[in-house]
């Protein structure tokens, strides 16, 4: 087992990609907080987790707001007594352009998708700085960090600075013996904010379909693993190959 007796904090873990991960550290030995806005997801994941023979808690948070993510990184530790890993997973989209973009959409994505991952990894730092033994913290990215969109501008912006938000931390936590870490998907499992999964969702990429959310859970699992320990810094595409491509023929 990969993780066995670590500690991880999962964002978003009620869905997707975020559930997929919570499922696979607990599979690798981890005990997972499973931490959604969504009581009913959460906690859906977390008995999942346990009826397997594994060990989570669901735990209710908006990873926006700091005084929610202090009583939350404190409810962790009372709970499992350490925190080893983080993932940063949680996001929302506008899906809006420009000229259709309201403030209010514009806060609330800059909140939750990028203000979440910075007042989560503070705490998280922090505690793992105070007990020792280093620690791994992964921001999930997105492509569309990486290029223009005609729709989503505060999603792209947002998941453009992550991916130099990872950067800068992996650069000031490592002297602490923490790696950071992120992944860029691309169209895996149901679309951010979505429940459901549409598999006729068009895809641009090598594989010719999309992804999928254990597809995702896995490289991440490389990222906070033993595997990756010459790792840092790095954002690891997992987008079928999107990026690569020739989109302009």
């Amino acid at each position: 087992m990969k993780l066995k007796d670590r500690v991880a904090v999962v964002t978003g873990a009620g869905r997707n990609i975020g559930e997929a991960v919570a499922q696979l550290f607990a599979a690798q030995g981890a005990k997972v907080a499973v931490v959604d806005l969504d009581r009913a997801r959460g906690e859906r994941t977390a008995a999942a987790i346990n009826s397997a023979g594994g060990s989570a808690a669901a735990f209710v948070t908006d990873v926006s707001k700091a005084s929610e993510v202090a009583a939350l990184v404190k409810g962790v530790v009372e709970r499992f007594g350490r925190i080893d890993i983080l993932v940063n997973n949680v996001a929302v989209s506008d899906n809006k352009s420009i000229l259709e973009i309201t403030e209010e959409d514009w806060d609330r994505v800059m909140n939750v998708t990028l203000k979440s991952q910075f007042l989560m990894s503070k705490q998280v730092a922090h505690q793992m700085i105070a007990q020792g033994g280093g620690g791994n913290i992964l921001n999930v990215g997105s492509t569309s960090g990486w290029q223009g969109r005609r729709r989503a501008i505060a999603y792209s912006a947002a998941k453009g600075a992550i991916a130099n938000f990872t950067r800068a931390l992996a650069v000031q936590l490592a002297p602490h013996r923490i790696r950071v870490n992120a992944i860029v998907p691309n169209k895996i499992g149901s679309p951010v904010g979505r429940e459901e999964f549409d598999p006729t969702r068009p895809v641009e990429n090598m594989l010719q379909r999309p992804g999928q959310p254990d597809e995702a859970a896995k490289a991440i699992l490389f990222l906070v693993s033993d595997d990756s320990s010459f790792i840092i810094g790095e954002n690891l595409f997992v987008d079928g190959g999107t990026m690569a491509m020739d989109h302009t023929s």
